[in-house]
């Protein structure tokens, strides 16, 4: 049986060195609030904020991950599956999830994850959501793009 492996351009996977220099377009944030939009848990908001105090206010994402992310961030270790299997394909190719940027792209955010070991590697242009509950997870840097955040709002 012939398996024909496809090119990393194909899977969306770009060779990058992780020792580049910074961007200076992003920031490091931290989440400071996990939560719903609606009563039901439909919807998942996150307020992530940098180290100067500008905020970026997440929603329209899945329930479900926002409840992933906040179990990862209170520290239990309950793996979804699809996690796991990241996990285990990381750990089988020796490479480590080393930071998460967070982009605007259209009207929808995106994500590119950075991965380092035996080799260095970027898959680009996946949900932000889903890049953030990989970097609570493995406790790993998320660094937003600056224009998407603002000054806290006081009431």
């Amino acid at each position: 049986m012939l398996i024909r492996k496809p090119f990393p351009y194909q899977m969306r996977i770009f060779v990058l060195k992780i020792n580049d220099n910074q961007e200076k377009d992003y920031d490091i944030v931290k989440i400071t609030h996990i939560g719903f939009v609606d009563e039901y848990g439909i919807e998942g908001l996150l307020l992530l904020k940098s180290d100067d105090g500008k905020e970026f206010h997440m929603h329209a994402f899945s329930g479900e991950v926002a409840k992933h992310i906040s179990t990862f961030h209170s520290g239990e270790q309950s793996v979804p599956t699809i996690y796991k299997m990241l996990e285990e394909i990381c750990e089988e190719n020796e490479i480590f999830l080393v930071k998460v940027k967070i982009y605007e792209s259209g009207q929808a955010l995106r994500a590119n994850l950075y991965f380092t070991g035996k080799t260095d590697l970027v898959l680009r242009n996946y949900r932000a959501s889903d890049a953030i509950a990989l970097a609570v997870f493995y406790k790993i840097p998320i660094l937003v793009r600056k224009n998407l955040l603002q000054e806290t709002m006081k009431a």
